[in-house]
C-alpha cells in the first residue's frame, strides 16, 4: 500500500513538471509514447527508504549500505532523466560522465567487501564448496557493478520488462539466501544469519515496491522509471549478490540482463566490423523481439518466466547441497 500511494503521488507530481520522455526517433513502435512521464524510479526510491527503516533489524550494515548504494546510483541517473527532461532531448549525462560516477561508488565498495569480514574474498558456487580469489574479488566486483547496472538499464526498453525480470531475480536470490541462512545457523554463525536476514528483507521490500511500480508501469505504462530507477534496480540486484557471495550466480539467474549486454555488444562490433551490417533486427534483444512481432507483454512474461526457471535451478542446485 505505501508503494501504491508513493508512485501514484510521484506521477502526479512528474506530470505536473511536466517532465515527459523523448522516445529515441529510431525506435518507430514506441513514438506514440513520446511525451509520457518519466524518473517514475523516484517512488521506487522512495519506497525503499520508507520501508527499509521499518523491517531491517539490528542496524544491519549490509542492507543498511545496499540501501545507500542503490540511493548513490540512483542519483546518478536523476541526473541524467533531468537533463533529458530539461533540454528536452534523449540523451543527458556524457556516457564518459555516467561511467565515472558508476565506477567511482563501484570502487568504494568493491575495497570495502575486500576488507569486510562478512563478505570478504570467497565467492559461493551454484553446488559445491566456496572459492577464495584473494584481491582479485575487487575487480571482479567493479566489473560486477558496471555491467549489471548497465544491464538492467538496457533492459528497460518495454513497459515493464525491468520490473519483472528483477521481481524475478529478487525472488530468486531471497530463496537462496534463506538457503543460506539455514547453513549459517547450524554452523552456530548467528551474525551471519542476521546480515543475511536482512538482505532477505531487503529483497523482498523491492520486490514489493515494483509491483506498486508495476501497477502503474505495466503496458502501457502511465509512467517510465528512467535511469533513476534502472540504474538503481542494477545496484540493488548488484549489492544482494556481492554482499550474499552470490556473484557467480548473477550470469545465471540474470541470463536476461546478460542477454541485453551481450546482444548490444554483439552489434555494435559486427556493425562496425562488416560496415554496416547487423546481427540483430535492433538492440538491445528485446526490441529484436519487438520487431519480430511479440507484444511487449509477451516479451515481459518470457523474461520473466527465463529468469524464474533459472532462479528454480540455482534453488535445486541449494536444496541439494543443504540436504547432502
Amino acid at each position: 500500500m505505501v508503494g501504491i500511494v508513493i508512485n501514484n503521488i510521484v506521477l502526479s507530481l512528474l506530470r505536473k513538471a511536466k517532465a515527459g520522455q523523448e522516445v529515441l526517433k529510431y525506435v518507430t513502435e514506441h513514438q506514440s509514447k513520446s511525451g509520457t512521464p518519466t524518473m517514475g524510479g523516484i517512488g521506487i526510491i522512495i519506497t525503499l527508504l520508507m520501508c527499509c527503516p521499518l523491517f531491517i533489524r539490528n542496524n544491519s550494515r549490509l542492507a543498511c549500505l545496499t540501501l545507500l548504494v542503490t540511493l548513490a546510483y540512483g542519483i546518478v541517473g536523476l541526473l541524467d532523466d533531468y537533463i533529458k527532461v530539461k533540454r528536452h532531448q534523449n540523451e543527458g549525462l556524457k556516457p564518459y560522465q555516467k561511467i565515472m560516477m558508476q565506477l567511482s561508488i563501484a570502487i568504494i565498495i568493491a575495497v570495502f567487501c575486500y576488507r569486510d569480514s562478512i563478505v570478504g574474498h570467497t565467492l559461493v558456487l551454484p553446488y559445491g564448496h566456496d572459492i577464495d580469489i584473494s584481491y582479485w574479488i575487487i575487480p571482479l566486483n567493479i566489473f560486477i557493478f558496471l555491467a549489471v547496472t548497465n544491464g538492467v538499464n538496457l533492459t528497460d526498453g518495454l513497459d515493464g520488462l525491468a520490473s519483472w525480470t528483477t521481481i524475478a531475480y529478487m525472488l530468486g536470490t531471497s530463496a537462496l539466501i534463506a538457503l543460506e541462512i539455514v547453513q549459517a545457523q547450524s554452523a552456530g554463525d548467528t551474525l551471519l544469519a542476521i546480515e543475511y536476514g536482512n538482505m532477505l528483507t531487503y529483497c523482498l521490500i523491492m520486490s514489493g515496491a515494483l509491483l506498486a511500480f508495476l501497477l502503474l508501469n505495466c503496458f502501457p505504462a502511465k509512467v517510465f522509471m528512467g535511469d533513476v530507477g534502472s540504474l538503481a534496480l542494477g545496484a540493488s540486484v548488484a549489492c544482494v549478490s556481492i554482499y550474499t557471495r552470490m556473484s557467480l550466480f548473477i550470469p545465471i539467474m540474470g541470463v536476461m540482463f546478460v542477454v541485453s549486454c551481450a546482444s548490444v555488444v554483439i552489434q555494435v562490433t559486427y556493425f562496425k566490423a562488416t560496415k554496416g551490417n547487423r546481427v540483430f533486427l535492433m538492440a538491445p534483444y528485446h526490441h529484436h523481439l519487438q520487431k519480430k512481432g511479440l507484444s511487449e507483454s509477451r516479451i515481459s512474461y518470457i523474461y520473466f518466466l527465463i529468469t524464474v526457471v533459472m532462479a528454480l535451478l540455482l534453488v535445486g542446485l541449494k536444496v541439494l547441497e543443504v540436504v547432502i
